[in-house]
């Protein structure tokens, strides 16, 4: 059965449709966190990395699929979301909620070739720079949020307090 009738049939009995997505992260020289976006393949516009979870695999691990597939990183996802947010999906015939779950992942690869590299572009950006990208208004929200105690490990948190 093709993706959009099962989704939309999930919908009509009221079921949660759920997604992952990934936020890749790094800081950059300065000391500032950076966030990557990239394109949808069908609107150009700039989104996060996000797909369908995937048989076998947690969220964690479907959020570094997707971004290596649609950003062309590889890294490490943080154990916990970042948060979560809901968007209308449109489907072939009409739209439908979708709530995504959006991990963290710390990007230790960028790759020049990956899968959907001729579909895509992606950037860094300041987290409020991308938020005023995003159409999204809780991912939107949910990324200007973002600071380096989101993304800090609880070694770094304890030494950062000890100072």
């Amino acid at each position: 059965m093709p993706k959009d009738k099962k989704t939309l049939r999930k919908a009509t009995k009221g079921e949660v449709i759920a997604q992952v997505a990934a936020i890749p992260f790094r800081v950059n020289g300065g000391g500032e966190l950076e966030v990557m976006l990239v394109t949808s393949r069908g609107t150009r516009r700039f989104i996060v990395p996000k797909g369908w979870p995937m048989k076998g695999k947690s969220e964690r691990q479907a959020a570094l699929v997707e971004a290596r597939e649609e950003a062309g990183v590889r890294g490490k996802a943080l154990k916990r979301p970042a948060g979560s947010y809901c968007y209308w999906k449109r489907l072939s015939t009409s739209f439908v909620n979708v709530v995504v779950t959006a991990y963290l992942i710390e990007v230790s690869e960028e790759l020049q070739d990956w899968q959907e590299a001729g579909a895509r572009q992606r950037a860094w950006l300041a987290p409020s720079d991308a938020a005023v990208l995003i159409d999204e208004p809780e991912l939107a929200t949910l990324i200007r949020n973002l600071s380096a105690s989101d993304i800090a490990t609880p070694a770094e948190v304890m030494a950062e307090a000890a100072r």
